[in-house]
């Protein structure tokens, strides 16, 4: 027992870079856990600024967002990431991609309270995730921006040349019209399972066309991270995204040679949004020698105590 664990002081005027610090040093529990993704991370962006010096794309960031991140106030944390260009391939749920467009659409969440009465919110028109609030009317704004643009619409594409095509329609401020404008891949395997595929599906109720190859993505993801040398991973929550992601890399050369998780799921069910990182080395999806951390921790605060942390 050679390292004690550093106690953690609080200085005046204390930036989130050095909190994170003080939490690394601290080394133990849910803080030495924050401490150690950041510095997982910054290790991530090391590589990927090797990549600029030498033309080449080694390191590549997969990441994969699950949860109500946009309800949650995580957006523009999103946003930014992408933007910056910190993240290389993008996989997401239908609802974050729901949730991004409607604020896109100039819609709001509302601050709430997960102690009301939820027959009375369903009279005013209120859908509630947990304590943040979203008006029902909004899927009107939605169903009129698909209205106005799925006559645009290619008529056959995979999901992630989908995304594209409605990002290129999309509002700026926007998950799809980034990802579109930097040309980001992003995939949302079940985009059906959304309020996007529900206004998908709703047109082609009224007789349009439309075909979806949900399983040409497969050979996309597979090749990006067939062509990474140094594959790095960070998965917000699990699910599908997570899922989608691991077996990318269970089928390439190179497993993942970095990996952060946040999550509150539990590892004693044996899902995939509970399992450790650690466990993707018995299926070859993370290197036997990688860097990674495990962060148990609700998403809306780990998120932007690492993103501040490590941003340049």
């Amino acid at each position: 027992m050679k390292n004690k664990v550093n106690q953690m002081k609080i200085e005046k005027d204390m930036t989130v870079k050095q909190l994170a610090k003080a939490m690394s040093d601290s080394g133990v529990m849910g803080a030495g856990r924050i401490g150690k993704a950041v510095e997982v991370f910054e290790k991530i962006l090391e590589e990927k600024q090797k990549n600029k010096k030498t033309g080449k794309e080694d390191c590549k960031l997969f990441f994969g967002l699950a949860g109500a991140m946009v309800p949650g106030g995580m957006k523009e944390i999103i946003h930014d990431m992408l933007i910056s260009g910190t993240i290389d391939v993008f996989v997401t749920t239908g609802a974050n991609l729901t949730h991004d467009l409607i604020e896109g659409l100039g819609y709001n969440h509302f601050k709430g309270n997960a102690d009301v009465d939820d027959a009375e919110l369903n009279k005013k028109g209120i859908d509630r995730i947990y304590d943040s609030f979203m008006p029902n009317n909004v899927y009107e704004g939605l169903e009129g921006f698909f209205e106005k643009i799925f006559d645009e619409l290619p008529k056959e594409m995979n999901i992630r040349e989908l995304l594209w095509e409605i990002g290129k329609r999309a509002p700026k401020n926007t998950i799809l019209h980034i990802c579109y404008e930097k040309q980001i891949p992003i995939f949302c395997p079940a985009i059906s399972d959304s309020g996007i595929g529900l206004m998908i599906w709703g047109n082609l109720e009224k007789g349009k066309k439309l075909k979806v190859d949900v399983f040409d993505d497969l050979k996309e993801i597979s090749r990006l991270a067939w062509d990474a040398k140094k594959p790095a991973v960070l998965y917000v929550g699990g699910g599908v995204p997570k899922n989608y992601i691991q077996q990318a890399m269970q089928f390439s050369p190179n497993a993942a040679a970095f990996g952060i998780q946040i999550t509150t799921d539990r590892v004693e069910p044996g899902g995939s949004s509970g399992a450790e990182l650690r466990e993707g080395i018995s299926w070859g999806k993370l290197n036997k020698n990688a860097l990674f951390a495990d962060v148990r921790c609700d998403a809306t605060i780990a998120l932007p105590l690492i993103w501040a942390s490590v941003k340049k």
